[in-house]
C-alpha cells in the first residue's frame, strides 16, 4: 500500500508538482505505520446515518416507530434511523423524527 502512493508521488510525470509530503510525512516508513497514522487520523467529514436503519428488512434495527427490534422499551430517535445521508444537513430532519416520535410516546 505504502510503496505504490510513494511510487506514485516520485514518478516522472508528477515531478514538477511534488514538493513533498505535508502529511502525514516523513515519520510514515513501511505499511505499518501508515495503518497506524489512518486508525489514529481518519475521520469523516460526513454526519452518520444508517448505523441503526429503519425498516423490516434484514439490516434494519428499528421499526417505524423506531423500537429497537429484539428489545422492550428502547427507542433510537437520531440521525443514524436515516438509510442514507440526505443531500442537505442532517439536523432539520433529526430534529422532525424526533418531535414525530415525541408525539406517538405521548
Amino acid at each position: 500500500m505504502l510503496r505504490s502512493l510513494v511510487s506514485l508521488n516520485q514518478t516522472k510525470a508528477f515531478a514538477p508538482f511534488y514538493e513533498g509530503d505535508a502529511h502525514p510525512g516523513q515519520q510514515i516508513q513501511n505499511d505499518k505505520d501508515m495503518i497506524e497514522f489512518i486508525r489514529n487520523h481518519l475521520q469523516s467529514m460526513y454526519h452518520y446515518v444508517g448505523t441503526c436503519k429503519m425498516g423490516h428488512d434484514d439490516l434494519a434495527v428499528v421499526d417505524e416507530q423506531l423500537r429497537v427490534f429484539g428489545t422492550e422499551g428502547l427507542r433510537v430517535v437520531d440521525a443514524s434511523i436515516m438509510p442514507t445521508l440526505i443531500n442537505g444537513n442532517t439536523n432539520a430532519p433529526t430534529i422532525m423524527i424526533a418531535e414525530k416520535i415525541a408525539e406517538l410516546v405521548r
